[in-house]
Parts: structure tokens; C-alpha cells; sequence
């Protein structure tokens, strides 16, 4: 690991990120920043131990609160690159566009996976070996050089049905995502969406899609909680 990458990394960490991994873009990405950063922070167990039947006030409590962490972290990452002159953009929510069917340009998923943080899973949520799918992400695209992670191009869901056993929308299809699969091939966003939304209005009476359902029921999820 060269030497901006672990003071970059150094960074980061300072600021709470729990995980990061560095990746090569330029397969996936026509941008002009070809590297990617991925940072990841963790649902509280306790929240998630909340969403067997859907999103609580403190799940939406820990969203928002994440969503925030996130943004304050990776808009260090970026200021620290600039000011050791390399060219740097805070994938934060505010600088992220999503279109009409639910895509931003450069998902922070593909970051990740790209990275080696982990793979997607059949909910279309990214799935790590450490916390499962109880993760949030953001991301930082830069031109600095580093060493990049291998990414994961298949996942490691195998026949697992946990997620698709609880889908409210019956959203989730059954078939495994890979590289270059694309998500609407493997997961209904709109029925995904709908049902999160009508479940979301009456748990915790707020209009936004938010279930949690199929974080809860993931086993990787399951062995982060067991975890002490």
C-alpha cells in the first residue's frame, strides 16, 4: 500500500469509516476518475434486531444518522486528497443524482464490490462478509494512486431464499447477481419500492422507502449480530 493510500485510509478511519476498499473503475466507469473508494458503516445490532417486521423509528433515527456520518467522511477523504493535489468527488447524497428508475450514475455498490468489500446479494443490497447487508456506503472517486482490491464478481449467496422469504413486494426474484448482470434481471425495484413505502407509512408514519426486512433475515447479517 503506497503512501497516500494509508494516509488516505488513516483518514477515513479517523472519521469512523468501519470499512474501506479501493478500486479500479475503469472497466465500469467512463469518468475521468478511474479509482473508487468505498466506505462502509454498520447498522447498530440493535436496530437491526428491530426489522424483523419492518422499519422502526429507530432504524429511520439510524438511516438518517449514517447517511450523515457517511457524507461528513468521505467529504474529509476528498479534502485531504485535494490539499495533496490530486483531483477528488464526495459521492455524498447531495451530489449524487438517482433517476427515475432508481439508479445513480455510479452506484456506491459498485464501489464496493469493485473494492472487495462484497458482493450483491438477491435483495440487490450489498452483502459483506463482516456485517452482512446491515451496511451503509458511500464513496470517493479520485485520480490518486493506490493499490486496488480485487473485486468480487460472483456472489456467495448461493441457494439461500432468507431474503425472498420476507420481501413484502415479492420483489426478489431467486437468480444469483454477478459482474455486469443488471439488477432489474434479478430484483423488482418498483415492487421493492411500493411495498417499502406502504410499510414505511404505517410503522413509522413517514413517506420513504425503507423495510429492513431482508437485512434482518440475511445470515450474514445474522452472524454479525451473534458476533459480541
Amino acid at each position: 500500500m503506497c503512501e497516500i493510500q494509508q494516509k488516505l485510509k488513516s483518514v477515513l478511519i479517523a472519521q469512523g469509516a468501519s470499512l474501506v476498499g479501493f478500486a479500479d473503475l475503469r472497466p465500469v466507469w467512463k469518468g475521468s476518475l478511474k479509482t473508487g473508494v468505498s466506505v462502509a458503516l454498520p447498522l447498530p445490532r440493535e436496530v437491526v434486531r428491530s426489522l424483523p417486521n419492518g422499519p422502526v423509528p429507530r432504524y429511520y433515527d439510524a438511516y438518517c444518522r449514517l447517511n450523515g456520518r457517511l457524507d461528513r467522511i468521505v467529504t474529509a477523504g476528498a479534502e485531504y486528497l485535494k490539499a495533496e493535489g490530486y483531483h477528488a468527488f464526495a459521492q455524498t447524497a447531495g451530489a449524487v443524482n438517482e433517476s427515475e428508475d432508481y439508479r445513480t450514475e455510479l452506484p456506491h455498490k459498485t464501489v464496493a464490490t469493485r473494492s472487495g468489500l462484497g458482493w450483491i446479494g438477491k435483495c440487490a443490497l450489498l452483502v459483506t462478509p463482516e456485517y452482512g447487508s446491515a451496511v451503509r456506503l458511500s464513496s470517493i472517486l479520485t485520480d490518486a494512486p493506490v493499490r486496488c482490491g480485487v473485486p468480487i464478481a460472483q456472489s456467495r449467496c448461493g441457494s439461500c431464499t432468507a431474503g425472498a422469504d420476507v420481501c413484502p413486494g415479492k420483489a426478489v426474484s431467486g437468480k444469483v447477481w454477478s459482474a455486469g448482470v443488471d439488477r432489474n434481471d434479478f430484483f423488482n425495484p418498483y415492487a421493492c419500492r411500493k411495498a417499502a413505502r406502504a410499510l414505511a407509512r404505517e410503522r413509522i408514519q413517514r413517506e420513504i422507502t425503507l423495510c429492513g426486512r431482508c437485512i434482518a433475515a440475511c445470515p450474514y447479517t445474522k452472524r454479525y449480530l451473534a458476533e459480541k
